[in-house]
């Protein structure tokens, strides 16, 4: 499936190999439905974490929505792979971002998924942080004629959303680090009451 890849879909995936080496990396279509209208080489890509986990990642999204040649892909991390469930989150998020005007995303904002992340989980909206568990290294992506900011796709629960929205990130943020969450527990506490 690597030869349905975009040049900056390849750039993307080689970003993925060069952060972790070794890992194997599967190249998946986007849920079914209307994203090849405005994401038309949307592709997720998904690989195992040596440190545990599977990261599912979005590659394709930059190329309908770049401007200038500056524009985002997204990253999953969730706590076991589950290909129908993340492959449609990550068509979603893509779906809403490439819509553009009000629901153009970028650092900082939040999505409504419509359902919890996983099952059983209080976390039902995402939050676009930096990648911080993989360090700055994941965040730039170098593409022909740009660069892609690669976003990390957290998951927040409503009333964690509306904190973000009536305080800031980065007060939200302390919360989180304050608490010690741990980001892949589906069944984590709100860090807001």
């Amino acid at each position: 499936m690597d030869h349905d890849l975009t040049p900056a879909a390849q750039a993307m995936l080689e970003h993925l190999h060069d952060r972790f080496p070794g890992q194997e990396i599967a190249v998946l279509p986007p849920a079914p439905g209307r994203i090849p209208e405005l994401v038309p080489g949307l592709h997720i890509l998904s690989l195992t974490l040596s440190e545990g986990g599977h990261l599912y990642a979005t590659a394709g999204l930059w190329d309908a929505t770049q401007k200038d040649g500056h524009g985002l892909e997204t990253v999953l991390h969730a706590p076991v792979a589950d290909d129908v469930v993340h492959v449609e989150t990550l068509t979603m998020v893509a779906y809403y971002h490439a819509t553009g005007g009000d629901y153009t995303l970028d650092h900082g904002h939040t999505v409504p998924i419509g359902r919890p992340w996983v099952r059983g989980s209080s976390c039902d909206h995402l939050l676009l942080s930096l990648p911080y568990p993989w360090g700055p290294g994941l965040e730039t992506c170098t593409v022909p004629g740009g660069h892609i900011r690669v976003l990390w796709l957290l998951p927040i629960t409503a009333a964690e959303k509306r904190f973000r929205h009536t305080h800031d990130l980065e007060t939200l943020e302390q919360r989180f680090e304050a608490a010690g969450i741990v980001p892949t527990d589906p069944h984590r506490r709100s860090v807001v009451p």
